[in-house]
């Protein structure tokens, strides 16, 4: 089963939900500002982005821009950038869904139906 992160004022993240309920896939939501992804979902997630850490950040988010992480995200570690993340839901990009055969930051229709509907 896919679990999503969402945030509940976030328009990609109910388009996301809705796409799911659509096409009948079930999943369970988790409110990624009170429960960020896991230390081990972020490494999924990560993986599946191929190492490209700034693909798992919210990088038009306000706590992302006042802790300036778009001039220090190219000097932490992999390990420091994914603490980051999993101590603050804020900072993860959104919906953040993964699943058994899935991790996929964002909301896109044509690549959720190519990626989600494959399953």
């Amino acid at each position: 089963m896919l679990t999503v992160y969402t945030y509940t004022v976030c328009d990609r993240c109910r388009a996301a939900t809705k796409w799911l309920r659509e096409h009948g896939i079930p999943f369970k939501e988790r409110a990624i500002r009170e429960t960020p992804p896991t230390l081990a979902e972020l490494e999924v997630m990560l993986a599946a982005y191929a190492g490209e850490m700034r693909k798992l950040f919210n990088t038009s988010g306000r706590d992302y821009r006042d802790q300036q992480l778009g001039e220090k995200l190219p000097a932490l570690t992999v390990p420091a950038a994914l603490t980051l993340l999993a101590g603050n839901g804020n900072l993860v990009k959104r919906p953040f869904v993964v699943g058994p055969r899935v991790a996929i930051v964002g909301f896109d229709a044509a690549v959720w139906s190519a990626r989600v509907l494959a399953l």
